[in-house]
């Protein structure tokens, strides 16, 4: 299983209020008592990655399932009630500025869990990169602002992050699974978004395969040649694209792009910088630090536009808000995916040591969510 997928929502201003999280706080600890013991942490973590099992389980706890809020009020409700020494899995990172003390979080639930240095820095990498992939590699107009990594005291993994776009008035929210061949290529088992973006830079799609491999090549030219080349693209309206090319060899592809999705600054530093690392490979340039999404486009661009290689604009999206949505587009409804997230969590609520009334609620909130699409979900059996 690779990265699980995004989300788009609706964006949500404000807090939660104080009774609705503690409500949240109180059910959430005997749910996840029974999903770690009849999945284990690992089981659970699988589960984290979904989009849909996680929108279902806010659902669940009594949040509203289609708002911006889900994710950051979800996140902050778990890491703040789930002890990780009592149930084997912590969350480290959050919102805005919390986001920054992940790697702090790491460093202490993975003490606490007895993880090796070894396995911590690769948490530590994990987190950096996930984020560096959905910022830069991936550019769908989202910029992240939350981000929680979580794991378990065995060293597995899930990441849960949420980008805001104020112009559309939406949030998209991405989630990854450590069940992983690697991070570059296609590493999404699903995309769940409403929104398709018109044009969208995919550099881990199969079809961007060309132009990762070429990116380290261009660097290699050095950092006065990589500043011309994409000085052309930045000029294409006054020169012409080929008077910058001596070299017979490469390709001119006439492509008809568009001036606007042009980088609007390049960091010529951090060229030099990765010019004199002598990186070999896209995603070690990528994960460089300070490597950002404008000097990313530009390098992508020149592949593309001067050297033919082939570059995905095509948003990554798989499934729409519910699998599926009203229409069905882009891909029809998952029915089993609503199914198995409908049987484990009703299955948790009804075994979960909580009061009758509060599991009543919460199977209620569950058929809410999942509507038309599962009807046969009863509230006891």
């Amino acid at each position: 299983m690779r990265h699980s997928g995004s989300m788009d929502l609706p964006l949500h201003g404000g807090k939660a209020p104080y009774w609705l999280l503690k409500r949240m706080k109180e059910l959430s600890k005997p749910i996840f008592e029974i999903l770690i013991y009849e999945y284990g942490t690992e089981g659970l973590l699988k589960r984290l990655s979904d989009p849909f099992f996680f929108q279902a389980l806010s659902c669940v706890l009594a949040f509203d399932w289609h708002s911006s809020g889900t994710t950051t009020v979800l996140t902050g409700v778990l890491k703040s009630s789930i002890n990780p020494e009592e149930f084997g899995i912590g969350f480290a990172g959050g919102k805005g500025k919390n986001s920054k003390n992940t790697f702090s979080d790491i460093e202490i639930i993975g003490s606490q869990f007895g993880l090796s240095d070894k396995k911590i820095k690769e948490l530590h990498y994990t987190s950096k990169i996930t984020a560096k992939i959905d910022s830069a590699a991936i550019q769908d107009g989202f910029d992240l602002y939350h981000h929680v990594t979580i794991f378990s005291d065995k060293g597995k993994w899930s990441v849960i992050q949420q980008g805001l776009n104020t112009e559309g008035g939406y949030a998209r929210r991405y989630h990854w699974s450590n069940r992983i061949d690697n991070y570059i290529e296609e590493p999404h088992t699903g995309i769940v978004s409403d929104i398709v973006k018109i044009k969208t830079l995919d550099l881990t799609s199969k079809d961007s395969t060309e132009t990762r491999s070429i990116i380290p090549d261009i660097i290699k030219e050095g950092p006065g040649r990589v500043r011309r080349l994409i000085e052309s693209l930045i000029d294409i309206k006054q020169t012409s694209l080929m008077s910058f090319i001596d070299e017979s060899n490469i390709i001119n592809t006439s492509h008809n792009f568009d001036v606007a999705v042009l980088p609007k600054r390049v960091n010529w530093n951090i060229l030099r910088d990765i010019y004199e690392a002598d990186l070999k490979n896209f995603e070690d340039i990528l994960a460089f630090k300070d490597m950002g999404r404008s000097t990313i486009k530009g390098l992508a661009l020149i592949s593309e536009l001067i050297y033919g290689t082939t570059l995905s604009w095509k948003d990554p999206v798989k499934y729409s808000f519910a699998f599926g949505g009203k229409d069905g587009v882009p891909r029809p409804v998952n029915k089993k995916g609503m199914d198995d997230a409908a049987e484990i969590l009703s299955n948790a609520i009804k075994e979960a040591k909580i009061g009758a009334g509060d599991k009543i609620k919460s199977l209620k909130n569950l058929r809410t969510f999942l509507g038309p699409y599962n009807e046969n979900l009863t509230y006891f059996n």
